[in-house]
């Protein structure tokens, strides 16, 4: 967890006009503290002076508005948050394919069948649009702030702010109302901006652009496209955000309850408090937000969690699927065995590395690993889009991955993959001894000795298995050895007892 309390200036010059809404303290000492707005600021925080460099987290903790309490529309002052970030220099869009993938898939637990929708939108986009409508720069964030009242307010209404409050001139708002009203499925979007030659004369509006049809690939293979709508109006008013944006809604008629939850983009957040950006991407549910929507739909007072549960199992018991398996294995085995061990903290929980041998096989290993993860399997894959396999491997290593998968064009070709196991992971299968031709059955003749009935057969690293047998391959090497988390249980219990033994060695000395 990040501080409740903060440094006022730590939060200042980061939320855009929404700053308005920090609650602001003094400690005894009269210095100026304010209470957390958002997980991501601390977040970034946490990330700089920790000199984190690389990491992915989820954090769920209380922040707090100083804003109206509407509950029926889950708006508190004081509300609970969860998160989910990826920090560090990746490719470009695979982190934000990720994030969003599981920002799917968190929905899809409360809102099953294509209960919701994620309007997605890039900053660099916007800033085109202000550019090539007249507006001066130094206005882009304030009329950005007002564009994002349009799912709540008309048109007009966002136009008059503009004009009044904003300063605009009215032609200019007009050029603007022309942009903002254009919505759709993202393929067909991009295509049609593609299109907008006097919008692609901004280097801002050509670098969106590219970067969205490598992120509508991502998420195409990923699984969770049908549920994205490329929408202009979305602005996402805080400050912090610097690529893509996006943001979820109920399609269920639950008036007034805004978005569900969003993020972005934020690649010099962290750079403000360190010096040196590192790039990010993230997330942020509210989760009364998400109860509110759910009350409404079921017509409940305070028995959200319940009614998701029950539509869950209905959809389950009608074959239905309500949305992926998590990344730490929360799926059928891996749920039973993980339930009969500690809980304990670990920098990773996954058992199986996806890695790919050449070039132009990222999309397979997407899809693949979206397989795994509605299998139930905890996998991942470096966010590389053209990896050397040892480095894929070093990832491995460096994250104590058991397993490692591994295909390339010859494989695709048979049908095929490979797993592989690492030094770290489970015992490979082992080849079966050959017959002892000096042996019988009746025990005559036999010339085994001691050393020849303890010798083991050789280990194999690596199998060979049929394409469409890997989930229940995988299933079945897993079940047979401990969880990634009953292996870190194992590994502090024995440091312990180390750390024990050896201090009671010194004091006895």
């Amino acid at each position: 967890d990040t501080p409740v309390f903060e440094l006022k200036e730590t939060l200042m010059g980061k939320y855009g006009e929404d700053q308005k809404l920090i609650y602001d303290l003094k400690d005894q000492g009269g210095e100026q503290l304010s209470l957390r707005y958002d997980l991501t600021v601390p977040f970034a925080r946490f990330c700089a002076l920790g000199n984190v460099e690389k990491i992915k987290r989820y954090h769920i903790g209380k922040v707090y508005r100083r804003d109206e309490p509407q509950l029926a529309k889950g708006r508190f002052r004081e509300f609970y948050q969860c998160d989910f970030d990826i920090a560090g220099t990746y490719d470009t869009m695979l982190p934000d394919a990720e994030v969003i993938t599981v920002f799917c898939e968190i929905l899809d637990q409360f809102f099953p069948n294509g209960g919701f929708q994620v309007k997605i939108n890039h900053r660099k986009l916007l800033d085109a649009i202000m550019e090539v409508c007249g507006v001066p720069q130094q206005k882009f964030r304030p009329i950005c702030s007002a564009i994002d009242k349009l799912d709540k307010e008309p048109w007009d209404n966002v136009k008059r702010e503009m004009i009044d409050e904003k300063g605009l001139r009215e032609e200019v708002a007009d050029r603007i109302g022309e942009y903002v009203v254009l919505k759709g499925r993202p393929k067909e979007m991009i295509e049609r901006l593609d299109t907008m030659t006097n919008l692609l004369k901004s280097t801002s509006a050509q670098t969106a652009l590219s970067e969205m049809k490598l992120l509508v690939d991502y998420v195409t293979a990923l699984g969770v496209i049908d549920r994205l709508c490329l929408d202009l109006s979305l602005a996402r008013g805080l400050e912090y955000y610097t690529g893509v944006i996006y943001e979820a809604v109920t399609l269920s008629g639950e008036s007034g309850i805004g978005s569900v939850g969003g993020g972005g983009r934020y690649d010099h957040l962290v750079g403000m408090f360190a010096g040196k950006d590192i790039p990010a991407v993230g997330v942020s549910i509210g989760i009364e937000r998400v109860f509110a929507a759910i009350e409404s739909k079921f017509g409940l007072k305070g028995d959200a969690s319940s009614a998701a549960a029950s539509e869950t199992a209905t959809d389950k018991k009608k074959g239905g699927k309500s949305g992926g398996a998590t990344r730490d294995g929360t799926g059928s085995q891996q749920q039973q065995q993980s339930s009969e061990v500690h809980s304990v903290v670990r920098d990773a929980a996954t058992d199986v590395l996806i890695c790919t041998i050449g070039d132009n096989l990222l999309l397979e290993r997407l899809a693949m690993a979206r397989e795994l993860w509605d299998a139930g399997i905890a996998c991942e894959f470096v966010y590389v889009e053209k990896p050397k396999l040892n480095k894929q491997l070093n990832h491995a290593s460096d994250n104590k991955i058991p397993l490692a998968v591994i295909m390339g064009e010859d494989e695709l070709s048979k049908g095929v993959v490979k797993v592989r196991f690492l030094t770290h992971g489970p015992p490979a299968p082992q080849e079966a001894p050959a017959a002892d031709p000096t042996s019988s059955s009746n025990g005559v003749n036999t010339a085994t000795t001691q050393d020849q009935q303890q010798q083991q057969p050789p280990e194999k690293k690596e199998i060979e298995v049929e394409r469409g047998a890997l989930v229940s391959r995988l299933r079945g090497i897993l079940a047979k050895t401990k969880t990634s988390s009953e292996r870190l249980y194992d590994h502090i219990i024995n440091n312990t007892n180390t750390s024990s033994s050896s201090s009671s060695s010194s004091n006895g000395n």
